[in-house]
């Protein structure tokens, strides 16, 4: 292992953690991910609809791809990819299995209630896929190298979880310059956040990012592909209530968290 003198200046900047440099590697991460999505426009005319096979790889997960190769390059230069995938050294609580149980009921239950003859095996394919790609690039920025960073500087287990939360909710913020209407942004901030937060408790209980990675990535194509092609019936009314559950079931756990880690204090 490398001692800090043998560390380059860049890897030496990054191991003296601030909030800051947190914030400024998100922005950094979007300011790849917004141009790699420009960059797919031309592609638009050929590709069909939302609908499409081609949209969901082309538009969604080739842009997600991008920067998420660029993440595993940073952090191969800073050394920290290896160990962001170890085992993680601060333990969590048994009530923090909550925020995993809600998000993998919710998904199981999107899963269960899409019409797959209606959307297509080739569709359901590509956005599994995205599912996953967009699931390690999202986790590996805000559990991975955001938690490190937070921690490395000292902060409580609280900033930690909540400045993962909240940069989280950022990067989808940036929705509102593509388009997407203030209202509609606004409520999406408010779910990524209690999503992420959510996430930050499954690293926490089971000490691997593997955990929110995989939950992430079930996450997104079971909300896309059930708002796309839902069977009718009691089941898909339920399923579609997740958003909603996952952002309550947040406020309770992040109350029980804040008086949790004030007691430790």
């Amino acid at each position: 292992m490398n001692t800090s003198a043998e560390r380059s200046g860049w890897a030496r900047f990054w191991d003296h953690g601030r909030w800051w440099k947190a914030l400024v590697l998100a922005v950094g991460y979007l300011a790849i991910y917004e141009p790699a999505s420009l960059l797919m426009a031309p592609f638009v005319p050929y590709i069909g609809d939302a609908d499409s096979t081609s949209y969901v790889l082309v538009l969604i997960a080739v842009p997600v791809l991008i920067g998420g190769i660029v993440l595993i390059g940073f952090g191969a230069t800073v050394g920290w990819l290896r160990s962001t995938f170890e085992r993680q050294p601060i333990r969590g609580r048994g009530w923090m299995w909550i925020a995993i149980v809600v998000v993998l009921l919710f998904n199981v239950l999107r899963f269960a209630s899409i019409d797959y003859s209606a959307a297509g095996l080739d569709w359901v394919a590509a956005w599994l896929l995205a599912g996953l790609v967009i699931g390690f690039s999202e986790e590996l920025l805000t559990r991975g190298y955001v938690v490190r960073i937070m921690r490395s500087s000292g902060h409580s287990e609280v900033a930690v979880g909540l400045v993962s939360a909240a940069l989280f909710a950022l990067l989808h913020g940036s929705n509102l310059f593509t388009g997407q209407a203030l209202g509609p942004t606004l409520l999406q901030m408010v779910y990524t956040f209690f999503f992420g937060f959510c996430m930050y408790l499954a690293l926490r209980v089971t000490r691997t990012i593997i955990a929110p990675i995989l939950l992430h990535a079930s996450t997104d194509p079971s909300i896309f592909m059930q708002g796309t092609h839902p069977v009718t019936g009691g089941l898909a009314s339920l399923a579609q209530l997740g958003n909603v559950a996952v952002v309550l079931v947040g406020v309770v756990l992040l109350v029980v968290f804040l008086v949790s880690e004030r007691r430790v204090q």
